[in-house]
């Protein structure tokens, strides 16, 4: 799981404003797909010209920058997260978000300051484990830990049995990426746990996020429930195959690669293609474990009517790391929806961030 699939939950639970569209014109395609429309800036000019690699980050950080003030939640929390691409900005960010009145914004800032080790922010990240929220509660710990502060980690225990599955799921999340192995009984009793109240679908996701957690911590053999799960038998099932999908490939799953370029490609026994969540989290994985024949599923759903799925393909570019596909992220950086144009700019501070060469390779 990653920072923005947690704050796509979280901003759910917490709610927040709609956003405003731009008033420019929006992509084409439909329901179905189709691709973006051409862009003045050609892929040769971003493999090539210094001048407009520049710019285009330029105005990947002006995009980042108008949303961490935006009246919409989500799109605080997003670009938060955006800014992992590029730890030198991410600070200042992180500091106001921890502060925002918003759980999720909270959540997704903690979790941040986390993953980039911001020991400079422990003064503000003490209170947040007596915040009112267990999110935040959790991911203040996370933070303290990870950036080597003094803190006890031991609330994580305690907000793994919460009423909630999501809850529990984060935490679950949590003490895997802590890597402290005397989390596995914990988590192996969360796995075996009915949760009141939840739905089955939560009940599944929860169950997965153990699994990974119990990867991380070294029982490898949880992977297979994970790899059990991407196969989706009926439409309620769509979410936690996504979710499978996503976590192959945080694990670096190697064996489950053909598994994934089936996902992308191949119809089932009536002739239709797997659905686009599913094929756009396969492909975003195949890109995590450095292969980019999912390419192809971005450029499907880059012009889609549906910005749920024009993010998606955003973030699938930017996995690649290739800077041929800094021309379609160029015109994903003026779509109407900012959730797209914050996963554009994501993408384009991730290739650029990430010293390509001139022949658009890692």
């Amino acid at each position: 799981m990653n920072i923005r699939l947690l704050a796509l939950v979280l901003i759910a639970v917490a709610g927040g404003c709609q956003p405003a569209a731009r008033s420019n014109k929006p992509l084409g395609g439909d329901s179905t797909g189709g691709s973006a429309p051409s862009n003045a800036t050609s892929i040769a000019d971003y493999q090539h010209d210094a001048v407009a690699l520049s710019q285009l980050r330029e105005r990947a950080f002006e995009e980042i920058g108008r949303e961490l003030t935006s009246d919409w939640a989500e799109a605080r929390a997003n670009a938060v997260e955006a800014l992992l691409a590029s730890p030198q900005r991410l600070a200042a960010a992180v500091r106001d978000g921890l502060l925002d009145s918003n759980v999720g914004v909270r959540t997704v800032s903690a979790m941040a300051a986390g993953k980039a080790r911001l020991r400079s922010l422990s003064d503000r990240l003490r209170p947040l484990v007596y915040d009112p929220s267990p999110y935040v509660q959790a991911a203040a710990v996370f933070a303290l830990v990870r950036s080597g502060s003094s803190t006890d980690p031991s609330p994580l225990a305690a907000i793994l049995k919460d009423p909630s599955a999501r809850v529990r799921a984060h935490a679950a999340f949590i003490l895997g990426e802590l890597g402290n192995r005397t989390a596995v009984p914990l988590l192996a009793e969360a796995a075996r746990e009915a949760v009141p109240g939840a739905t089955p679908n939560e009940e599944r996701a929860l169950r997965l996020q153990v699994a990974e957690a119990m990867y991380k911590l070294g029982e490898t053999k949880s992977v297979h429930e994970i790899r059990a799960a991407l196969y989706p038998s009926k439409p309620e099932d769509l979410e936690v195959a996504a979710l499978a999908a996503q976590m192959l490939g945080e694990l670096r799953d190697r064996e489950s690669i053909t598994q994934l370029v089936f996902l992308t490609t191949k119809p089932d026994a009536q002739g239709a293609l797997m659905p686009a969540e599913v094929r756009l989290a396969a492909a975003m994985s195949l890109g995590k474990l450095g292969l980019q024949q999912g390419a192809f599923v971005a450029q499907e759903f880059a012009g889609n009517s549906n910005p749920a799925l024009r993010a998606q393909a955003a973030s699938v570019y930017g996995q690649s790391r290739l800077r041929a596909n800094l021309a379609p992220l160029s015109n994903l950086l003026s779509d109407t929806h900012p959730l797209v144009r914050l996963a554009a700019a994501a993408a384009v501070l991730r290739i650029t961030e990430a010293g390509v060469s001139d022949a658009g390779g890692p």
